[in-house]
């Protein structure tokens, strides 16, 4: 084995083993937060040794550094949300052909699906932690169980798959499994198309992170499905904008998160012509995935969405964790209109003066600076941006899906001034690391790339 290839395995292996210890163990909070803090730190040190390996060994290497990365979130039950409860129960009342929209977990007509898994027996519930009391008593592992499902309809279409296609009582497994497939397949697809480019060494931006392991399979995140339409969308995009939209629009009606790329996929065009093209598609798309549930459903499809924007303090001056930059220097009332404003100043820049042969380059920069305006809390919410950093390779925009990991473990014990300082060194990381790209392109006789 060469010096340089062994240089990038030492790190890796470390990578796996820290990760491995860290899915298995039983410690949480600032304690699970350090054991993560490693793994990212052994991260960057395997991505940079991977630099300089020889070109023939860099794809088996990414690959099969992948595989061994994501397996790690195979060994233990989820160990830092819930989300996946409610997924695998969305999965089992469709499956019983009723519409999940219709009723909260807690309703006494849904008891018959129930088991000892999701709604533990009362000894349980005594014993239990991060369990949900029940009306009437009892308990559930299903997080808010007195509100309707807040996923979007591609999501639970993805649940009732995993259900069809699980064994009886997997329990968790069929929607690790289904997720670590997922996260795979988005690294073969980063990898096919950066190979094209010379660069397949950024696949492991993703491949190797450790948010995939703990966010998208051991928690079992279904962000992880949003992302793989997302990042095929945004290479499709630019040469077949409808077909393009479609998968954008796919990655919306799984997540609606990825909303923010179409800006970026609309970068460059001009016309309405051109930007119809990708938003009709894409419109229409997600209005189709409704309209099997808008059959079988008896009210409202959209489910919690409305009271989880309350809830997590979106639509308030009292926010709680987000806006946490932005109520540094305003008043609390002002914060969440001035994020919308700031949101809508990037996006009209990103379309305005993006490349269209570039369309993941626009969407990085829309999804990274909505996070530094909003302050998200849940850290699987930057699964997207680590694709994103992979296909277009502005590494410093890591800084901001490693923020989320500290607002989201760290946050409770915190408050709003460490989620601010994680953000706001995420800040100052992406605007050094804009800084100096600039400064290489001035040395090198070009122009600064537009965002």
């Amino acid at each position: 084995m060469s010096r340089p290839l062994l240089t990038a395995v030492l790190p890796l292996a470390a990578l796996v083993a820290v990760l491995a210890a860290l899915v298995r163990g039983s410690s949480g909070g600032t304690a699970f937060l350090a054991g993560y803090a490693a793994a990212w730190a052994l991260f960057a040190c395997a991505v940079v040794a991977l630099r300089r390996v020889p070109g023939r060994a860099v794809v088996p290497l990414v690959l099969a550094g992948a595989v061994a990365v994501t397996a790690t979130g195979l060994l233990a039950g989820p160990r830092t949300s819930t989300d996946s409860f409610r997924y695998a129960w969305d999965g089992r009342v469709q499956a019983a052909g009723i519409s999940p929209y219709d009723h909260v977990p807690a309703d006494p007509a849904l008891v018959p699906l129930r088991d000892t898994w999701l709604f533990p027996d009362p000894a349980s519930c005594a014993a239990g932690r991060e369990l949900s009391p029940l009306p009437g008593g009892g308990c559930t592992r299903i997080n808010r169980p007195s509100v309707p499902t807040i996923y979007p309809p591609v999501a639970e279409g993805w649940f009732l798959l995993v259900e069809a296609v699980g064994p009886a009582d997997a329990r968790h497994k069929p929607l690790q499994a289904g997720a670590a497939a997922l996260a795979l397949a988005v690294t073969g697809v980063l990898a096919g198309f950066l190979r094209r480019r010379g660069e397949v060494w950024r696949a492991a931006l993703w491949g190797w992170c450790p948010a995939v392991p703990v966010e998208a399979v051991d928690n079992a995140h279904v962000d992880v499905l949003a992302v793989l339409f997302a990042v095929v969308g945004l290479l499709v995009v630019a040469r077949r904008r409808v077909a393009g939209g479609v998968l954008l629009g796919l990655a919306v009606a799984a997540k609606l998160l990825p909303v923010l790329l179409l800006p970026g996929a609309l970068a460059g065009l001009r016309r309405p012509r051109g930007v119809l093209a990708v938003l009709v598609p894409a419109a229409v798309t997600v209005a189709l995935s409704y309209v099997p549930y808008l059959l079988v459903s008896e009210g409202s499809v959209l489910g919690y969405l409305g009271g989880y924007a309350r809830e997590e303090g979106y639509d308030s001056a009292d926010a709680g964790g987000r806006y946490a930059l932005l109520r540094l220097v305003l008043p609390d009332a002002w914060a969440a209109p001035a994020a919308l404003l700031g949101i809508a100043a990037v996006a009209a820049a990103v379309w305005w003066r993006g490349d269209p042969e570039r369309p993941w380059s626009g969407a990085l920069v829309t999804t990274g600076a909505a996070f530094l305006l909003l302050t998200p809390g849940y850290s699987w919410y930057a699964l997207l941006l680590v694709a994103l950093v992979a296909l277009d390779g502005r590494w410093e925009w890591l800084g901001v899906a490693a923020a989320g990991a500290v607002a989201y473990l760290a946050g409770p014990a915190t408050g709003p001034w460490g989620t601010a300082a994680a953000y706001g060194a995420a800040a100052v990381a992406v605007g050094v690391g804009a800084g100096a790209r600039g400064r290489r392109a001035v040395a090198a006789g070009g122009v600064c790339a537009a965002p």
